[in-house]
């Protein structure tokens, strides 16, 4: 029998740096690029997220990326350390994406970490998140 622990984060979290280059032009006049940038959370999960990504630009602006996030915070009280993989799309002024916790990332009392969420970033520097997750 597990001694999981379920439950679901919610909050915010503000992205305090971001810095991208292209490192291919796109014959349909699109681009790929790499971003990398740094994000302060607030909520249920407390702490510091550090995320690099791959995008594909098309040639309106909109995006899709993919990429992998440490985050050096505490969740639910829990502090540790683990890595989300995200996907998600950008439509020229907003971005959504969902989450999956990397199995056995996990680290201290987040150790076991396993879950899914999304999260949603309008324009400019905050966005929302949501993540589902179990500690065992």
């Amino acid at each position: 029998m597990t001694n999981a622990t379920a439950a679901k984060a919610t909050g915010t979290f503000h992205v305090t740096s971001m810095e991208e280059d292209a490192y291919e032009s796109l014959e349909s006049g699109g681009k790929l690029t790499r971003a990398r940038g740094d994000q302060e959370f607030s909520g249920d999960i407390e702490g510091h997220g550090h995320v690099e990504w791959l995008m594909c630009y098309r040639e309106d602006g909109s995006a899709r990326f993919i990429g992998h996030q440490l985050m050096r915070c505490s969740v639910g009280g829990r502090p540790g350390t683990f890595v989300i993989e995200a996907s998600g799309d950008f439509d020229g002024s907003s971005s959504t994406g969902d989450w999956w916790v990397v199995p056995g990332s996990g680290t201290e009392q987040l150790e076991g970490i396993t879950g899914n969420g999304s999260f949603e970033a309008a324009k400019g520097p905050m966005a929302t998140y949501a993540l589902d997750y179990e500690v065992s």
